[in-house]
């Protein structure tokens, strides 16, 4: 037996499980928590058992190579970390130490506006320790512009090679757990002054996210937020052919088809339910990806063969965070690597770019 939990997981989901185990209930619930009746949240897992993979056989497949490029830059496997904030609640080494994890397995990790650790931190953290996977900014707007426009400056500064805007939270969704757990917003965290948290004249997290954000913002206002920086710019929380048309025609570089985790407007389809609509909407002009419910690295091909270039991991990075540390996260990112390699070779594919829609059928 070891002494170490994170050693005992086989699969992703185990360290869900032992998570909760872990974390105090308030914290684990903010995590693994959903809106309303969490159908969305169920359904982005269950939506993958929808499709089922064609494999091809007497194929070459002795050496398989998993590595891409998202926006041109190289990663070692079509997945990233995407945006979770306030990772404190997951483990004291917060985005540092899930920045290192994914920076040591050549992946993208994507840093949240509501970080615990700044910008700068996260930055140096991930640059001090082997590897070198490509890092991103996710931002909300907030309604003071001054002050998005400062944070995006910072990015470009730190290093960051893309600006992740998420467009599905106006307001915060109904987060029943996090009601019931009274849970608080904290008041002190990464990329602002303590005094922000007083802004909103409630410290419960939905009230204070919702009120700092800004609700007016819309598609005219991309032209601002380009002109801010050359870092391109992807458009986060599509679920729509319609919205997909938009971000491409405002200039994005990348969408990506989310529903937030289930956490912002429950009953809404599950990304890859959608996910077909939003690449013949897109039409090649823009890359495409996308996050919910990712478990198992067959859940990466059938996303490929969808259309997707890759996909991005909330839950299951931040559990490995939570269970233990950066090397938890990387024992995460590791088991889903070897699931997708061993996935690719029993497909009959060598490269994630020989995925094709060929590949999966409807369940």
């Amino acid at each position: 037996m070891t002494s170490d939990p994170a050693l005992s997981a086989v699969t992703v989901r185990d360290f869900e499980r032992l998570a909760a185990d872990t974390l105090d209930q308030s914290a684990f619930d903010y995590i693994a928590g959903g809106a309303g009746d969490e159908r969305t949240l169920v359904a982005n897992e269950a939506a993958f058992g929808s499709w089922q993979l064609r494999p091809r056989v007497l194929v070459d497949v002795a050496a398989v190579d998993t590595a891409t490029t998202l926006l041109g830059q190289p990663v070692s496997a079509p997945f990233g970390v995407a945006p979770v904030a306030f990772q404190h609640f997951a483990h004291p080494d917060a985005e540092p130490a899930l920045a290192r994890a994914a920076a040591s397995a050549g992946i993208t990790y994507c840093l949240s506006t509501m970080s615990s650790r700044s910008m700068e931190e996260v930055a140096d953290a991930a640059d001090a320790g082997p590897g070198g996977g490509p890092r991103w900014f996710q931002l909300y707007v907030h309604r003071d512009r001054a002050r998005s426009a400062s944070l995006v400056a910072r990015a470009a500064a730190a290093g960051y090679g893309a600006l992740v805007l998420t467009v599905d939270l106006p307001v915060a969704g109904s987060r029943d757990r996090d009601l019931r757990n009274r849970l608080a917003y904290p008041q002190t965290f990464g990329n602002f002054p303590p005094t922000v948290a007083g802004d909103a004249g409630d410290d419960s997290i939905a009230v204070t996210i919702g009120e700092l954000n800004d609700a007016s913002f819309t598609w005219a206002d991309l032209t601002w937020l380009r002109s801010l920086s050359d870092m391109p710019l992807v458009v986060k929380g599509i679920l729509t052919a319609e919205d997909a048309e938009l971000a491409v025609a405002h200039g994005a570089a990348a969408v990506i088809v989310s529903n937030h985790g289930g956490r912002q407007l429950d009953r809404t389809p599950p990304a890859i339910a959608v996910l077909p609509e939003v690449v013949d909407a897109v039409g090649g002009r823009a890359e495409v990806y996308a996050d919910g419910g990712i478990r198992r690295g067959a859940d990466v091909l059938v996303a490929l063969a969808l259309g997707a270039r890759g996909v991005f991991i909330g839950r299951p990075a931040v559990y490995g965070l939570a269970v233990g540390g950066e090397s938890g996260a990387r024992r995460v990112l590791d088991i889903l690597a070897a699931e997708l390699r061993t996935a690719m070779a029993l497909l009959g594919v060598t490269r994630p770019d020989e995925v094709t829609a060929q590949h999966v059928r409807r369940a």
